[in-house]
């Protein structure tokens, strides 16, 4: 075997090589979109709003608070909807057309705001933000649901989905990382001053050259990915109660209930860190003329966690890049909490790699386990529903951001954090109560979220041949109505699904269940 065979093989393609990844690429040029915008926004949007803008962290958080309860109305609704579109264009595609002009209006808006600030009128500011957020979110919902959606029957087998999954982390950060990059150096580089309203000019050009960036990525994706007519396709009929018992039912689901806790915890411990790291690296460790690079050194070591996590995958399973990176991600959030303003800067570095380098592994834990919890809900049901599995890892994840946000920008004013008195936060103007909340939400706080993800993907129990044993026998009884397995195969397929086999629908044999009666489960 050459090398070029052994590189092939340890990557896992099979046959000719740019047609093995040609569909592979089409499809997750997407991701340059969808997992680009968000970074500059969690990065600087709040900063923005709260130094730029003069917004206080009350009146920004009550804004993710009011848009996360209404965004997780519209990620609901859009699970439900994509699994019901009839398009010549496929239940899932179509929607990319319609959400990206949306999302575009709504990421430019976050950015600008038409001199709104400029009045100090601050009731009309803030209608005019939670506006932008509701447009932005509703866009992203349109195109990210739908998208995460199809991989299940895009890519059918197991580790062919860890394969689009790597190569989605990949175009991320096509996203992510220049959009970074061009923000950092607009904004100041590496010297960076304290945000203030003077830079409200370089805030629009990062918002113009942003939406030029990721206008074009979904386009290529719709173009590209193939995906089967939806217009034959036959649906319930629609009630309030069917849309609750779908989201409701979802639940009977154990290997569900476990990896939308790992999901829930790991962004708990993402979301607080992303949203305090900004403030503590201003007020507590006082080096935010460093904040630009530490994200940059942040990024590349996430980019770095990225082979090992596919190769432990590979070769092991899909929880083992998450128990072996998970302690590092634990150790770089453990080591932030002990930094004051005289520790050496390299302290912030390694705490920075230790941190990004290690919370890739979890991250690509659930991202990896998302389209096998599908097929065991199938074996429950009988039933594909994409849609409504992927709601909930969009659904947790910008709930999550939206609460956290929403909470911390009211704790930070109950501690006494007031963005709106520049003095007042420097480290020495910080009295003991302020300091304790904010090395509580960037550190202590996170740690124990981190940990609890860390149990939990260490007692997830779906591994490759379980999943080779759920495909094989939903075909199985697909075709015939009915399966063989061994009674070692049906009782980890039991603990696997948290049912009894015979009252699944795998177990039932000779019976032909109608979707009005699988809503009735």
């Amino acid at each position: 075997m050459g090398i070029g065979n052994k590189i092939k093989d340890s990557i896992g393609i099979e046959g000719n090589t740019g047609e093995y990844l040609r569909p592979i690429i089409g499809y997750n040029v997407m991701c340059i979109t969808t997992g680009g915008v968000t970074n500059p926004i969690s990065m600087y949007h709040q900063q923005f709003l709260n130094f730029v803008e003069g917004m206080s962290t009350g009146m920004s958080g009550l804004i993710s608070t009011i848009g996360g309860v209404i965004d997780a109305i519209t990620d609901l609704s859009m699970g439900f909807i994509t699994d019901r579109t009839k398009s010549r264009f496929g239940k899932h595609r179509v929607w990319f057309l319609i959400g990206l002009p949306i999302l575009l209006i709504g990421y430019f808006m976050k950015w600008y705001s038409f001199g709104i600030s400029g009045t100090g009128n601050s009731t009309a500011l803030f209608v005019y933000y939670l506006m932008a957020s509701l447009i932005y979110s509703s866009g992203y919902t349109m195109l990210n649901i739908p998208h995460v959606a199809m991989l299940p029957t895009v890519a059918p087998k197991y580790f062919e989905r860890t394969q689009y999954k790597i190569m989605e982390y990949i175009f991320n950060m096509f996203g992510m990382f220049p959009s970074f990059i061009f923000m950092s150096i607009v904004l100041g580089g590496t010297n960076m001053v304290n945000p203030s309203p003077a830079d409200r000019n370089k805030y629009l050009i990062c918002g113009i050259v942003f939406v030029i960036y990721f206008c074009w990525a979904p386009l290529v994706t719709f173009f590209t990915t193939k995906e089967k007519s939806s217009v034959d396709m036959v649906n319930p009929p629609i009630d309030y109660k069917y849309f609750l018992r779908e989201y409701i039912q979802v639940f009977r689901n154990k290997a569900f209930r476990q990896y939308f806790l790992i999901n829930l915890f790991y962004g708990f411990s993402k979301s607080f860190y992303s949203y305090a790291d900004q403030f503590y690296i201003r007020s507590i460790a006082d080096k935010y003329s460093h904040f630009s690079t530490l994200n940059t050194v942040g990024g590349a070591a996430e980019i770095a966690g990225g082979p090992f996590n596919y190769f432990l995958t590979r070769y092991m399973d899909k929880r083992m890049c998450g128990v072996v990176m998970a302690p590092l991600m634990i150790a770089g959030l453990l080591l932030n909490g002990f930094v004051t303003p005289k520790s050496p800067v390299f302290i912030l570095y390694i705490a920075t790699i230790l941190y990004n380098f290690g919370f890739s592994g979890p991250g690509f834990v659930i991202s990896n386990i998302q389209p096998d919890v599908t097929d065991v809900d199938e074996l429950i049901t009988g039933r594909r529903r994409e849609g409504v599995i992927t709601t909930f890892y969009s659904f947790v994840r910008k709930t999550i951001n939206s609460f956290v946000t929403g909470f911390l920008g009211f704790f930070l004013q109950i501690i006494g954090y007031d963005t709106t008195n520049l003095d007042k936060i420097e480290y020495a103007a910080l009295s003991n109560r302020t300091e304790f909340g904010l090395r509580l939400i960037v550190s202590w706080l996170p740690v124990i979220f981190a940990i609890t993800s860390f149990i939990l993907i260490f007692r997830f129990k779906m591994k490759k041949r379980d999943h080779e044993v759920i495909q094989a026998v939903i075909a199985q009884k697909h075709e015939t109505g009915s399966c063989d397995i061994s009674s070692a195969d049906k009782k980890r397929l039991e603990q696997i699904a948290g049912h009894r086999w015979e009252d699944m629908w795998i177990g039932q044999s000779g019976v032909n269940r109608k979707l009005e009666e699988l809503s009735n489960i």
